[in-house]
């Protein structure tokens, strides 16, 4: 009897350990592996099934156990609880704990940036090949004159609420919900120091992006930049046109353009300030901060003129008089004649 109770209780002693080592190696034993660390994650699209999960699973060879994987989802019924999201595959992690992230759809968050973007259809399909969002759906809500009426912006000024930095969101943000984040990112960014600024300015915020805009367009150099923006804060002092190049080629929507001439100039759009007086409709490129803080801080010279300098180095040849303008304006022109650039 005693050594029938003994096995017994031997034998439920040896059940229990395999129950308890079962459930440890399908639920609790590492079975995550993230062989690339580069593409340590994986996508749910809306629709996306189980099967398309283990297909990514497997094509990244992030699991080590396939099966304890597959019968543990079914046990916690995550077939039919996926939510949309971008997970991270991290080394060590168990089928429990990876699990029960995607049921709960704790995402990892996604570093945007978008810099050195002109329209907004840049923008657009920037954002739209780091999120899930599409971009002719980001297009549409930077065109949605009822949308945008509601932030007092239009179609023209839109970009200039996008402040390039990097920004922290989740992959399958909604286009409102970005929107959002960029417009509260823009009323952090003008903070009452920069406001004063404009203010001291006679400039909105706003206006203040389209310049920047603009001597961005003119100058790569940053120390030159204050020095371009004064002159044309000069000239909208003096009520004189603005006569800069780079609105000309975005109204022509070509940036290739090397050498703005007098048939380009005749290009009738809001944006072409050789015809049109005072600052464009909105930005002609979405400026970076260095560029709106340039002009926030311009240089004050009494320079009413600028023309590239004629050694192509990008920089920029400055003066005060219109003679002594079309005196530097000549010497680039040849240089362009020299290198048989005509257009």
């Amino acid at each position: 009897m005693k050594k029938a109770i003994l096995i017994s209780v031997f034998s439920i002693i040896v059940i229990i350990s395999l129950a308890i080592f079962c459930i440890y190696y399908v639920a609790l034993f590492p079975n995550i592996s993230a062989p690339d660390k580069n593409d340590a994650y994986i996508y749910i699209y809306e629709g996306d099934t189980f099967d398309n999960l283990l297909t990514q699973l497997q094509e990244k060879d992030a699991l080590i156990n396939i099966n304890t994987f597959v019968w543990l989802s079914r046990m916690m019924d995550f077939p039919t609880n996926m939510k949309v999201g971008r997970y991270q595959l991290k080394n060590g992690v168990s089928n429990l704990t990876f699990l029960r992230g995607l049921k709960s759809g704790n995402q990892a968050p996604i570093k945007i940036t978008f810099n050195n973007i002109r329209t907004k259809e840049q923008l657009a399909g920037r954002l739209g090949s780091q999120l899930m969002i599409d971009s002719l759906e980001i297009i549409y809500m930077l065109n949605d004159y009822s949308f945008l009426e509601t932030y007092e912006l239009t179609p023209e000024t839109v970009p200039a609420i996008f402040i390039p930095n990097t920004y922290e969101v989740y992959w399958n943000v909604s286009s409102i919900a970005l929107f959002e984040r960029m417009w509260n990112e823009y009323n952090r960014f003008w903070s009452e120091n920069r406001r004063a600024k404009a203010e001291a300015i006679g400039f909105s915020p706003i206006q203040i992006s389209i310049l920047a805009s603009i001597v961005e367009e003119e100058t790569n150099y940053s120390k030159e930049k204050p020095t371009v923006a004064g002159v044309y804060i000069n000239r909208l002092k003096k009520r004189m046109i603005l006569q800069a190049d780079p609105t000309v080629k975005f109204a022509l929507g070509d940036f290739t353009i090397k050498r703005v001439l007098n048939e380009h100039k005749e290009i009738d759009s809001p944006y072409n300030t050789y015809m049109y007086a005072g600052l464009p409709p909105g930005p002609i490129r979405i400026p970076s901060i260095s560029s709106i803080d340039a002009v926030l801080n311009y240089e004050k010279h009494n320079y009413l003129f600028m023309c590239a300098k004629d050694d192509f180095s990008g920089k920029h040849a400055f003066a005060t008089t219109h003679k002594e303008h079309q005196q530097n304006a000549a010497k680039y022109h040849n240089a362009l004649n020299k290198r048989k650039i005509y257009k």
